[in-house]
């Protein structure tokens, strides 16, 4: 039998409030994204303002994160290097954009948060305080 260790609504709602109190201190908006292990999303949160591509990007980018774990932007970069396409780690819904942050316990991937609507480096930075909020929590 195996034991799964993974995010559930507790953890989610750590990570959207983090992101969520980071975006407004910086007067911006974006989506947010926290999924399990899997990649499957158990929150999704578009502020008033973000754009529309940015709902299924962040959820994307969750996915890709928790999948494959590891970060979505170093996924895509060292796929880009190789000259292969996203499509080549056999699932459509990979992407390479950086906001995608893997959340880690022990080794393990947890599930991953993803922020999605500004620039690259500011979704990351976003996406990486919200999974400190969570590991803060889970590691005392």
């Amino acid at each position: 039998m195996q034991t799964l260790m993974t995010l559930g609504e507790a953890e989610a709602k750590l990570a959207v409030d983090a992101a969520v109190t980071e975006l407004n201190r910086r007067g911006k908006a974006a989506t947010v994204a926290v999924g399990d292990s899997h990649g499957e999303l158990i929150a999704l949160y578009r502020m008033d303002g973000a754009n529309l591509p940015s709902i299924v990007i962040a959820q994307n980018k969750v996915y890709t994160a928790a999948r494959l774990r590891g970060f979505s932007g170093e996924i895509g970069r060292a796929t880009f290097a190789d000259n292969a396409l996203m499509s080549y780690h056999g699932d459509d819904r990979y992407v390479g954009w950086d906001g995608g942050v893997p959340v880690v316990i022990d080794g393990t991937c947890v599930g991953a948060v993803a922020v999605s609507g500004l620039a690259g480096e500011e979704d990351l930075a976003i996406a990486e305080m919200a999974v400190s909020a969570i590991v803060a929590e889970l590691i005392p």
